[in-house]
């Protein structure tokens, strides 16, 4: 055989062995997907989907094959689409059945705007799961930034995000610097928000950044006036906070710590450190050992800074130590919204005691609750009609109570649609922890926003830029009447005034305890003004 062939097959065979090598290290390292656009890293899937997948997670499987039908349904007409980013696995029970809440809010939501009266665009939703505590929000982010490229995607808002945590600051901040406007529902920690002022809102934290619910010192004020915060003795009261690395329990902690009480000194705040937010570790021993120094001091309300699953561990602590049989009150944040699904009928026992009193209440701020409209327009109708001597007409009505009432009005109709349509959204949605209410709520504001955006054919897609500048205009005349209170933005994309719904955890005397809803409290302490228009001296 000639030189020449032996050195051309020598050089095939090489190429062959380097493409063979190529195509195994290939089909070895590929990556392990669970489903289209989402791939599968440790036990997770993480990752974008639209197309009906529940992420291992089966009780959110049957309002991701809803979300997945209404896209299907409305894949011909103009539309955008919108992705919501929470974490969607979970080991606890409690949190999975939060997850679908979310999910369900989030749906009727794009069920309302598709189906709402306004024109095109309609609305595509996708899931972005990124991972337990928002571990791997830089991939996900990397998928939803190339969506907001993309002419067949047009992502044009990220909405969801429940924890306000540094990674969720990290993926807020990346989508945000890159112009993809992000509607924050669910999170209150203080530093996932623009700052206001003229040169502020010129060079936001955040551009393109929108919140409708209060921040956490928002909420400590509302909770303040409303409970009478300021006039309550400071050696009755103590702070118990958790020490962990998270935006909620530091703001909350925080806002806490400002509010200014009277007289003597109480207690040093008390701290203990959990190791994740659905995990306990050691926080039951370190409750022991806070109950027992509280017991020691005059002090009878906790303010306390933690998330609800370590919220129940410490009320039942204070319970079980009961010195001198004296009543606790705890009051909390939003997180523990969720309080009462964690509660099982021991639990609600040990907070009563055995003569069937109540050893520990609980009372938070709920961002919204579906018995808050009627309550107040009934304690209102009543005044007026003492005040006046008839009953009032409709334009006589508070806009800061009707309008949300009416908006509540319409998502429980749309509830019962969605039923007697027979669509599986897993199980029914249930209002009182207010997460359905919220994301609903979320779902509306974009779809305002869009609609008033839009200028052309229907089909002219909005710029990512037109769209985040919109939610400064959503005041006044453009004000979003939410089930969860009229939503009228600041120039910083802050919710000026939201109430928030003071509600009780009381055990009662026998069985399950209930959530009672006690009142509104107003950042500002009043109500807000007539038409939602923001004075001009709002920080």
């Amino acid at each position: 055989m000639p030189r020449w062939k032996k050195i051309l097959y020598a050089l095939l065979g090489t190429a062959v062995l380097v493409a063979g090598g190529l195509f195994g290290w290939t089909f070895l390292h590929r990556p392990d997907t669970c489903a289209d656009g989402v791939e599968r890293i440790g036990d997770e899937c993480v990752g974008v989907n639209g197309e009906g997948y529940d992420f291992g997670t089966p009780e959110i499987g049957g309002v991701a094959r809803a979300i997945a039908q209404e896209n299907n349904r409305i894949e011909k007409d103009p539309h955008v689409t919108v992705a919501m980013m929470l974490p969607l696995q979970s080991g606890s029970e409690a949190l999975r059945r939060q997850i679908r809440s979310d999910l369900q809010g989030a749906y009727l939501g794009q069920l309302q705007a598709n189906e709402g009266e306004g024109e095109p665009p309609r609305i595509r939703l996708v899931l972005a799961n990124p991972g337990r505590e928002y571990a791997h929000q830089a991939a996900v982010v990397d998928t939803l930034l190339r969506m907001a490229r993309s002419p067949e995607d047009r992502l044009r808002a990220v909405t969801g995000f429940n924890l306000s945590l540094d990674a969720t600051t990290q993926a807020v901040r990346r989508l945000t610097a890159h112009k993809v406007p992000v509607l924050a529902s669910r999170i209150t920690g203080d530093g996932i928000a623009n700052e206001e002022g003229l040169d502020a809102v010129a060079k936001p934290k955040f551009p393109g950044l929108a919140r409708i619910i209060p921040t956490n010192l928002e909420v400590a004020r509302a909770l303040a006036a409303f409970t009478g915060g300021q006039d309550r003795e400071d050696r009755r009261t103590v702070l118990v906070h958790d020490t962990r690395q998270d935006s909620y329990n530091e703001s909350l902690a925080k806002a806490f710590d400002s509010i200014e009480e009277k007289g003597p000194a109480g207690p040093a705040e008390m701290s203990f450190t959990s190791p994740a937010i659905d995990e306990a570790g050691s926080t039951g021993n370190q409750f022991t050992q806070i109950a027992n120094n509280i017991c020691s001091s005059e002090a009878d309300t906790v303010y306390f800074a933690g998330r609800t699953l370590h919220l129940r561990l410490f009320a039942l602590k204070l319970a079980e130590v009961g010195c001198e049989k004296r009543h606790y009150t705890i009051i909390s944040g939003s997180d523990a919204a969720s309080l009462r699904q964690y509660m099982s009928p021991d639990d609600w026992d040990e907070l009563r005691g055995t003569d069937g009193e109540a050893k520990v209440t609980v009372q938070y701020a709920a961002p919204a609750h579906p018995k808050a409209w009627e309550t107040e327009l009934t304690a209102w109708r009543k005044q007026w009609r003492k005040s006046h001597g008839r009953e009032p007409i409709k334009d006589d009505l508070p806009q800061y109570l009707a309008e949300p009432e009416e908006a509540l009005d319409t998502l429980t109709d749309l509830i019962e649609t969605v039923r007697r349509r027979g669509t599986d959204l897993g199980a029914p949605p249930s209002l009182d922890d207010s997460r359905t209410m919220l994301v609903y709520d979320g779902m509306v504001t974009i779809d305002t926003a869009l609609h008033l955006v839009q200028s052309g054919p229907a089909d002219k897609v909005p710029s990512l830029e037109d769209v985040g500048g919109e939610w400064r205009q959503l005041k006044a005349q453009h004000r979003v009447p939410g089930t969860s209170g009229l939503i009228c933005l600041t120039g910083g994309g802050n919710p000026y005034d939201k109430p928030v719904a003071v509600v009780e955890l009381d055990p009662g005397r026998e069985g399950e305890g209930t959530l009672k809803y006690v009142g509104l409290g107003w950042p500002t302490r009043t109500p807000q003004p007539r038409n939602c228009v923001i004075p001009s001296s709002t920080p």
